[in-house]
């Protein structure tokens, strides 16, 4: 295997003075995870040899989260962080090679397909495109240190825990409305804030929204600060107009602002939606042949946990039959 220090790293290094030395795989998945992982787990299981570049943060989101209730198996819930170390020590214990290392460039236009990461390059039969999609943040200070405390990105995941809370969600589209009529099945109230007076969600949503009576509006205002002591318990919003700020005690904070998917490095390697999602064909195919992907990465709809696996799954089958096909 190519390995070079980052610190006599070249500037401009493509590490291609001894090919020789670059590590092939069968099969490279960028990105860990639920995706990952299961994707792994098929692929390693089927003698394929596997690479995972698990990313600067191996396991994605759900290393961030408390405790997971609604993925099957676990009938009294499990962490976020405990879920996704057993998924990768299953990966492990059948031979999947794992690299915590960041990719930062790609090249899919030959075959094999060249991985590059801060220090090293590998190369593969096939890869698999599981790097995810990031929520996008209110963007102020308290922010991360009530993540989890309070401060939620995915009602569908954390809404139970909010039972006879008043709840405020933070955004003015599809995602947003949707999910403070999911959260009024469990607060005491949902407050939706947003930075203007009219909505981007879809009229169908907006009508349902306007006449659920546990939904309430607050216009042209933004979340300036957040409170508490270990958790949520109270925010506060200014006016964007008056510039008045007004403090809100709330249990949970629900933020509905959009998501990033995490495809910067593939951008002119493989083809993406205007929003940056890879476009897959056929369940898991991207436009080349021999690149896959799975999970949020591609999923804008679902983004579960559970969904996630099960498109690393289909993803890992897909690359057992196409490299089967393959040495026909």
């Amino acid at each position: 295997m190519l390995h070079v220090p980052v610190g006599s790293r070249e500037k401009g290094d493509d590490f291609s003075s001894d090919d020789s030395l670059i590590e092939h795989f069968d099969v490279i998945i960028v990105g860990s995870g639920p995706a990952g992982y299961t994707a792994s787990i098929y692929t390693s299981r089927a003698k394929l040899k596997t690479l995972i570049i698990t990313g600067s943060l191996p396991g994605g989101q759900l290393m961030t989260t408390s405790e997971v209730e609604n993925y099957p198996g676990f009938p009294n819930g499990i962490f976020g962080p405990e879920l996704m170390i057993n998924m990768k020590q299953q990966s492990e214990r059948f031979g999947t090679t794992m690299i915590t290392d960041e990719v930062t460039k790609v090249d899919f236009k030959n075959m094999p397909f060249k991985i590059y990461t801060e220090s090293s390059i590998y190369t593969a039969e096939s890869v698999l495109i599981s790097t995810g999609a990031t929520p996008r943040k209110l963007g102020i200070e308290p922010e991360q240190a009530f993540s989890g405390r309070g401060i939620s990105y995915c009602a569908t995941c954390d809404g139970p825990f909010f039972k006879d809370q008043h709840i405020v969600v933070v955004g003015g589209g599809d995602t947003a409305l949707e999910e403070a009529n999911f959260l009024t099945k469990f607060g005491k109230s949902v407050k939706i804030i947003h930075r203007r007076d009219n909505l981007r969600a879809s009229k169908i949503l907006q009508e349902r929204a306007f006449e659920n009576p546990k939904i309430e509006f607050i216009w042209n205002s933004t979340v300036v600060d957040i409170k508490g002591d270990g958790k949520i318990s109270s925010i506060i919003i200014k006016n964007n107009k008056t510039g008045v700020e007004t403090k809100l005690n709330v249990g949970g904070l629900f933020v509905a602002i959009g998501h990033e998917p995490n495809t910067s490095i593939f951008k002119d390697q493989i083809d993406m939606d205007d929003r940056g999602y890879v476009i897959v064909k056929n369940h898991t195919n991207t436009n080349i042949d021999g690149v896959f992907a799975s999970g949020d990465v591609h999923d804008y709809r679902y983004r579960q946990a559970i969904t996630a696996a099960g498109f690393g799954c289909m993803a890992a089958l897909d690359i057992e039959k196409w490299l089967a096909e393959r040495k026909q």
